[in-house]
């Protein structure tokens, strides 16, 4: 693998098109636009303040630039360099602003959640939704593009209120048997709304799309509830991480748990394989045979791993939380399938120098990767089962079925990599600092079915 020369970057702010060509960062106020390819600038926007939030449209058109102390967002083309386009919410604020599916409306949240304002760049209407709850994920897109899903709070109620995105028009409301909703999600083909209450009551609620309530799931009482929810990208099974350490996978002809995936500080019996990150360990001799420098035949994993497999049973690194502090560091905070459906990757907050990778074919745990320092982002590669990691050092981490492998960054300067994110085509990683990114590209002879 291959990395590029450093750049800058402010706020982590940096996106691939859509389409895969373009690469658009914010430094400051300015927008820079680069070919993903040659990372030659292409456009040099200038904005009227420092960017909170930048964003493409759907057809890679259109950049969005959001400013919310100032309450402005700006909107450049690539085709008409010269043209712009420029929103001010005024006295009322702005806290969120995001491009609908079509790539030519914008939804602004207002301060205090008090309205949608939904902007169009083709007529310059203006339509307004109220009744907004603020929430963790008050609002989804399904997949296809065609409804928007939104959770509303009135009367002290909660509500679910279903859009057409052609022209905004109200197609179902209904309320949901939630005390404090917390969030929202299309699954992947469109026909189940995921909606789950607050973290104070395990509820999980599946609706269809004409506000039909199919199930009503709940592990527990009395305690913390749900943390983190993911549809696999089949819609065969909703995965829901929870604050008691477990992951329970739900499937999608009943509804009920399938199984329950469990986080134990002690593997043992298992037939799962333990990595284990070695720092600077050198290797005595061909005869220490709890050393694995494990190098892959595989163009995937070219590169000499710095990862030991540990010997069963093994004691994985748990911190308890402080009971007398808000938002307690346990439970499962991150949860993904892999693009295949094959592997799930999970991480508990107690252990989070760990990330677990299940096999969802034998529904069984097939490794778990031990690190130095807790684990900052973890993705799957949207084309094969490979996913990336990083622990905010200068190294990147790859696991795929093979096995897996810790690289060193090699840049000039020293770039802490504190989040990453796959190109669409996966031959390519973004990596991203504090205030700096570089490309890695991957090596691979393979061919992508």
């Amino acid at each position: 693998m291959n990395f590029s020369e450093v750049f800058k970057q402010t706020n982590q702010l940096c996106k691939v098109s859509p389409d895969g060509n373009y690469l658009a960062t914010c430094v400051q106020y300015r927008l820079v636009v680069r070919d993903v390819n040659t990372l030659q600038i292409l456009q040099l926007y200038t904005c009227l303040d420092q960017v909170s939030h930048m964003e493409w449209s759907s057809d890679s058109l259109f950049i969005l630039c959001a400013m919310y102390k100032r309450g402005l967002v700006q909107v450049w083309s690539l085709e008409q360099p010269d043209w712009h386009c420029k929103i001010d919410e005024g006295s009322i604020g702005l806290v969120a602003s995001r491009w609908s599916p079509d790539g030519r409306h914008i939804l602004n949240t207002t301060e205090f959640t008090l309205r949608i304002t939904v902007w169009s760049l083709c007529n310059k209407s203006v339509s307004y939704i109220k009744y907004p709850k603020a929430c963790q994920k008050g609002m989804d897109f399904s997949t296809d593009g065609r409804y928007m899903a939104l959770a509303e709070r009135r009367d002290c109620k909660d509500y679910i209120s279903i859009f057409v995105c052609d022209d905004w028009h109200l197609l179902r409301h209904f309320e949901t048997e939630t005390q404090d909703l917390a969030g929202v999600e299309w699954s992947p083909n469109g026909c189940a709304l995921a909606v789950w209450d607050s973290c104070l009551e395990y509820k999980m609620l599946l609706y269809s799309l004409d506000g039909r309530l199919l199930s009503t799931y709940s592990a527990y009482e009395w305690a913390l509830g749900i943390k983190s929810v993911t549809w696999c990208p089949t819609s065969q099974f909703l995965a829901i991480g929870s604050y008691d350490e477990k992951v329970r996978i739900l499937n999608h002809i009943t509804w009920k748990k399938l199984i329950e995936l469990e986080h134990p500080a002690t593997i043992a019996n298992s037939k799962a394989v333990v990595y284990r990150e070695v720092e600077n360990k050198p290797v005595i001799g061909a005869e220490d045979l709890s050393i694995h420098n494990i190098t892959m035949g595989s163009s995937l994993f070219n590169t000499q791993s710095k990862y030991e497999i540990a010997q069963l049973p093994v004691q994985l690194p748990v911190v308890r939380p402080d009971p007398d502090r808000a938002n307690p560091k346990i439970g499962i905070s991150a949860v993904a399938f892999s693009t295949d459906n094959r592997y799930l990757a999970t991480k508990n907050d107690s252990m989070a120098q760990c990330v677990w990778l299940w096999d969802m074919q034998k529904l069984s745990l097939q490794a778990v990767l031990e690190h130095t320092a807790p684990v900052r982002c973890f993705v799957w590669d949207p084309r094969r089962s490979r996913l990336a990691l990083c622990t905010g050092n200068n190294k990147l981490y790859l696991w795929s079925p093979a096995g897996c492998v810790a690289v060193k960054v090699a840049v000039k300067g020293d770039i802490q990599v504190q989040s990453l994110f796959w190109h669409c085509s996966g031959e390519s990683l973004i990596l991203l600092g504090k205030d700096q990114m570089c490309v890695c590209y991957m090596a691979t002879d393979e061919k992508i079915g």
